[in-house]
């Protein structure tokens, strides 16, 4: 049984930062990539950055600039450092990894921008 544990949300003001964490704990075999997505209440979940197995990395356009992806692989581990944040970077930042032969999703973790 795989587990994705996430940490680090909450509430900031605009142009704070705020850094991520996601770890896989369970019966892990070999992880093929890992990520980050977010969804806002109405919306379709969108990726947000996603790092390959050999730490290969692509960011949504919005984010480019602001936030780094990185892992941590002897952990089992994906960081998302959030810099600059933007009231419209509010949503619910979900963590995936790639462990085949399926998917796995976190519980989500609430990420707040306001002033």
């Amino acid at each position: 049984q795989v587990q994705l544990v996430e940490s680090g949300g909450g509430l900031v003001q605009p142009g704070e930062s705020l850094r991520l964490s996601c770890a896989a704990t369970g019966s892990i075999g070999r992880i093929y990539a890992m990520g980050w997505y977010r969804q806002t209440p109405g919306k379709q979940r969108e990726l947000v950055a996603r790092i390959g197995n050999g730490d290969s990395t692509n960011y949504a356009d919005s984010v480019k600039g602001r936030f780094t992806i990185s892992r941590d692989n002897a952990k089992n581990t994906v960081y998302l450092q959030m810099n600059s944040l933007k009231p419209e970077d509010t949503a619910v930042y979900y963590c995936n990894a790639a462990i085949p032969p399926r998917n796995y999703w976190g519980q989500g973790t609430q990420v707040t921008v306001s002033s």
